[in-house]
């Protein structure tokens, strides 16, 4: 039977840019391979499978409607513009601090890079520093990309009669 909604289903992944460069994957040797800062802090064991129920939002849409139709075993390639990923860059989650202010709220001097979490709940990265003012990013990292996803289906449940 082929995967649909309320499946509960398993893949292996490699996630790549246009440009070929991986940004991430299920696979240990992947990370490894093409140095993604993740493998350094973590070990073969906490690499694996993605699970998700289809339809459930668990994943990003693109990656939920690309397994439909797919069946255990099967393997594809997958594009999936912004708006079926992490969607465009909106300029109004880019904010800027009063440096002082953002000082106050972080406990650190800011610097280019600097990831920080803010109290709602929302995460960003320091883009700019000026001598008075800080601008921090809050658009998720992969917004405004297309993504390529190389996926195998590995397990496939469901409560249907197959």
């Amino acid at each position: 039977m082929t995967i649909e909604a309320g499946d509960r289903v398993a893949v292996e992944y490699v996630g790549r840019f246009d440009d070929g460069s991986v940004f991430g994957t299920s696979r240990y040797a992947v990370a490894v391979e093409h140095g993604l800062d993740e493998a350094q802090d973590r070990d073969e064991a906490d690499y694996g499978p993605l699970e998700f129920t289809v339809g459930e939002g668990d994943v990003i849409e693109g990656l939920d409607e690309a397994v439909r139709g797919m069946a255990d075993g099967d393997s594809a390639t997958v594009r999936v513009p912004p708006e079926s990923a992490y969607g465009e860059v909106r300029s109004d989650r880019i904010r800027e601090y009063d440096r002082e202010t953002f000082e106050g709220m972080v406990g650190e001097e800011p610097e280019v890079g600097l990831h920080v979490h803010a109290k709602n709940g929302l995460h960003g990265d320091v883009v700019a520093v000026r001598d008075d003012t800080v601008e921090v990013d809050f658009n998720h990292e992969l917004a405004g990309r297309t993504l390529v996803f190389e996926i195998d289906v590995v397990d496939r449940q469901s409560d249907r009669a197959d």
